[in-house]
């Protein structure tokens, strides 16, 4: 008896002991990134892989690497037995464009290397995305899939991949969760003996993924949706990114990046294109000057350029518009030329749109606005959009947003705001998120300047603009959007808070998802901000219009300030004072290595016939004067370059005539 006792104890423990290493996972339960994987080390023969920017984030195009490169034996990561986890999900930020139909394209997949049979892969076709899975003894795949899914429209998107018994779940960009139940549970025993982990493909030519990738993780046993989500950037949600993805691609030592760089390259007559986060690393080559540049995030920094240097400035084009004019925007639109619009205080005809064409401006549109003040132009997915900031203090007070029709080749209305007698708009994008920034300047029912001013945001589904945030202002004039590094800024020109125009304007830094209050800095009836960076150092210019107190005459000779951001103690700190008269407007231009200000002097308090000034950059000197420009009224100033040169041109908002000058140059 006492001998059977211990063989049913021996029996018992050997049983334990076999049970104990039979759950013992196949892998560790940390995250794979299969992408890291496939990327060949710095020591390594260059290959045909490129790393490519597109709307400010970085991905691989996989398309021109052999197959067998972008591989592994599933060995690697299964270390303690064969079998493909039960229980796992998949991470991928991928950027695709429209599928064709019937056309697959394989994100990854596991086959055996001796049939060629396919074990497990993850693939995309048009609106869809499919897991497929070969279970043990079964001659082919069976396929789950989610319909609908939108993942091949050009944007980044993350897609998390769960899968756990009976269910799959499916979540893009954090948004709800898909979620399928299958007729039988994904199997517990897949075996990847003998099997290659191909990137990118399913080991063949055909069906391999022509987008971008830019992450590619298993998690085994765990839904990673919870680690990803909420995120503020949910479309590019990190869980494990290769760190070539993350850092910048033209290092300080100039070595170059690791892998073949492509960057999305504009080409135009001279007009720049729009330089700021999202185009950080594009490139921009002047045709017209031969000149090519990259952006910084910023601004655009010169690769290979012509230098050139400024020698006189001479009249070159009265511009009769329909009325007064308060604001001038200058913009490109594809395939079509250089427009110019105007922001005009009568009602009828409204504003004028004009056209470049044969060396000068020439009406193109007529835009039926309520006492506009400012145009901004921005693009949205390619869709090009003006928005007018109309000022009379009507109800319902109404800017309006306008949307380029290529087949009228007309700008059409798209969607109204409610606005506060509204002076400026600005445009600007974080995180491929689109928004718009109002500065309501007074309440007309009770004459308060003290009001919020609202940003919009917008949405895709809709493709509308909606409130997404709104900030105190007192009497708004202006919106500046600029970023530094990684960091997002917004700063407002308070102009008057009903009883004073000695009052603060406040910086904002994008923290958390919204803006947040950076640094108040005094200024005497601000009218407008320029933000502009010169040898790696970020300035702020702003025009103080007038003093305006309780007591004493109004001054309008007064000085405007040039602030820089000091990195040490993180404010922006008092750099130069310039006489100005009335300024309501500075802007910053470049001629080859030359830096320049110039400044919309709009009264001295007895005459709107003045002289604004144009200011170049001498370094320790600061920006000191070098020519005087004969202005009437002078409201805004632009800055733009054509076949025939670069050019300056001023609004009046005192006289139908307004100016373009050409800046001659040896």
């Amino acid at each position: 008896m006492l001998l059977c006792r211990l063989l049913l104890l021996t029996w018992v423990l050997l049983t334990a002991r076999v049970q104990s290493q039979s759950w013992r996972p196949c892998t560790d339960l940390l995250p794979l990134d299969l992408l890291t994987r496939v990327l060949p080390s710095r020591q390594a023969p260059p290959t045909q892989l490129q790393m490519v920017q597109s709307k400010g984030s970085r991905g691989l195009r996989l398309g021109g690497v052999p197959t067998t490169v972008l591989s592994f034996p599933a060995s690697q990561i299964f270390t303690n037995c064969d079998y493909f986890p039960s229980e796992f999900s998949l991470v991928a930020t991928i950027k695709i464009q429209r599928l064709r139909q019937k056309r697959n394209e394989y994100i990854f997949s596991v086959v055996d290397e001796e049939s060629d049979s396919l074990v497990l892969g993850l693939r995309v076709s048009e609106n869809s995305l499919h897991l497929l899975v070969t279970p043990p003894g079964v001659a082919g795949p069976s396929r789950i899939t989610f319909k609908d899914v939108g993942l091949d429209d050009n944007r980044w998107h993350t897609l998390v991949v769960a899968v756990t018994g009976l269910y799959a779940t499916l979540t893009i960009d954090c948004g709800l969760p898909l979620e399928l139940k299958q007729v039988q549970s994904f199997p517990s025993a897949l075996s990847t003996r003998g099997s290659r982990f191909f990137i990118g493909s399913r080991k063949k030519m055909r069906g391999r993924f022509s987008g971008l990738l830019r992450q590619l993780v298993l998690l085994p046993g765990s839904d990673a949706t919870p680690r990803l989500c909420p995120s503020a950037n949910p479309s590019l949600a990190e869980l494990s990114v290769p760190q070539i993805l993350k850092s910048i691609p033209l290092q300080p030592d100039h070595h170059g990046p690791v892998y073949p760089y492509e960057a999305e390259a504009r080409v135009t007559l001279g007009t720049p294109p729009r330089c700021s986060g999202p185009e950080q690393g594009q490139l921009w080559f002047n045709a017209q000057r031969k000149d090519l540049f990259i952006c910084d995030g910023l601004t655009w920094r010169a690769l290979l350029q012509n230098k050139q240097r400024l020698d006189y400035v001479e009249d070159y084009q009265d511009l009769y518009t329909n009325s007064e004019t308060f604001d001038v925007e200058v913009f490109s639109i594809p395939s079509e030329g250089l427009f110019l619009a105007a922001a005009n205080r009568d009602s009828r005809p409204g504003s004028g749109i004009y056209k470049w064409r044969d060396g000068s401006f020439q009406l193109y549109q007529n835009i039926s606005t309520q006492e506009a003040r400012a145009w901004k132009h921005f693009t949205i997915d390619d869709k090009i959009f003006l928005v007018v900031a109309n000022s009379k203090e009507v109800e319902p007070e109404l800017s309006v947003i306008y949307r380029w029709n290529s087949r009228r080749r007309r700008f059409v209305r798209h969607q109204t705001l409610q606005t506060h007698s509204a002076l400026d708009w600005e445009a600007f994008q974080i995180h491929n998120n689109s928004f718009l920034v109002v500065a309501n300047h007074r309440r007309a029912r009770d004459s308060n300047h003290n009001i919020h001013s609202v940003i919009y945001r917008w949405n895709p589904n809709t493709k509308l603009f909606e409130v997404n945030q709104t900030l105190s202002t007192s009497g708004a004039y202006d919106w500046e959007f600029f970023t530094v590094g990684p960091y997002h800024f917004l700063v407002v020109a308070n102009t008057f808070n009903g009883q004073t125009t000695t009052i603060s304007s406040t910086v904002y830094v994008w923290l958390n998802g919204c803006f947040q209050v950076f640094q108040n800095i005094p200024t005497i009836g601000a009218t407008d901000w320029e933000p502009f960076q010169i040898d790696g150092r970020f300035f702020l210019a702003v025009a103080n219009s007038q003093m305006i107190s309780g007591r004493g005459p109004s001054l309008y000779s007064i000085n405007s300030t040039v602030y820089e951001l000091n990195t040490l103690t993180q404010t922006f700190i008092r750099f130069q004072e310039i006489l100005t008269h009335s300024a309501v407007d500075w802007e910053f231009f470049t001629i080859g290595d030359e830096k320049f200000l110039v400044v919309a002097n709009s009264h001295d308090g007895s005459s709107y016939s003045l002289n604004s000034i144009v200011y170049r950059w001498q370094g320790y000197e600061g920006f000191v004067p070098v020519h005087s420009l004969p202005t009437f009224g002078c409201r805004d100033w632009e800055h733009f370059s054509t076949e025939e040169g670069s050019f300056l041109v001023y609004s009046s908002a005192t006289s139908r005539l307004s100016k373009v000058f050409r800046l001659r140059t040896y």
